[in-house]
């Protein structure tokens, strides 16, 4: 029995996920710093402050974490103000289960973008609960997040179903007792652990349906 749906944001409605490795790698380099060939990987799910501090430490940027959180989220937001990267069809899945199921939002994106994504995509209205994972303690893959937009919903974390694009992510909601429906970007799979997490995995998000949450149980 599901009584929510809760969304990731990067990569499930928005197909951000490229833009944040264009900008950070970009970042990276112009700061003196070497991006690793799993940085994007080890990138997806984490925090602002768990992101930020490792651009500063262990990539060697020469900026303080406060710095590269300011920098890098302010370019982010000056690519949003040109445009919304909305993935095909993420707003009317949206719509569709917010007629049957509670909504929540649960994100690694900084307050900052994703209010300015759900405002950009009118989509604001439909999520009950909405939580960046810069406002708890741990990013993903720690299911902080989730749990607490559960509690924000008033909702059982067991009886949610997530969903979610990356291997992070799918750990995350995991690890909170949730059911996931994957739908990972085809330029960042899932690894094969991840893959054994999720209940079910699409090759799109269009084709998540309230008759195939009602096949999940």
């Amino acid at each position: 029995m599901t009584d929510a749906v809760i969304f990731d944001l990067d990569g499930v409605i928005v197909d951000s996920e490229p833009v944040w490795e264009e900008v950070r790698r970009a970042y990276v380099a112009a700061h003196g710093g070497a991006w690793q060939p799993d940085t994007q990987h080890r990138l997806m799910g984490m925090s602002t402050g768990e992101w930020s501090a490792y651009l500063s430490g262990e990539l060697g940027v020469d900026r303080t974490a406060g710095q590269v959180a300011d920098e890098v989220v302010e370019e982010m937001a000056r690519r949003y103000a040109d445009r919304v990267p909305l993935i095909g069809g993420a707003d009317e899945v949206v719509r569709r289960l917010a007629e049957r199921w509670p909504l929540g939002l649960a994100s690694s994106s900084p307050t900052r973008l994703i209010v300015a994504t759900l405002a950009a995509t009118g989509l604001t209205d439909l999520f009950g609960a909405t939580l960046s994972s810069e406002e708890t303690a741990r990013g993903k893959p720690a299911p902080d997040v989730y749990l607490a937009v559960a509690a924000r919903l008033g909702v059982d974390p067991a009886r949610c179903v997530a969903v979610e694009d990356s291997s992070n992510g799918v750990r995350s909601a995991a690890a909170a007792g949730m059911r996931v429906v994957a739908v990972p970007h085809g330029a960042y799979p899932l690894t094969p652990q991840a893959r054994e997490l999720a209940a079910v995995v699409l090759p799109a998000v269009g084709e998540l349906t309230p008759d195939l949450l009602d096949g999940l149980g």
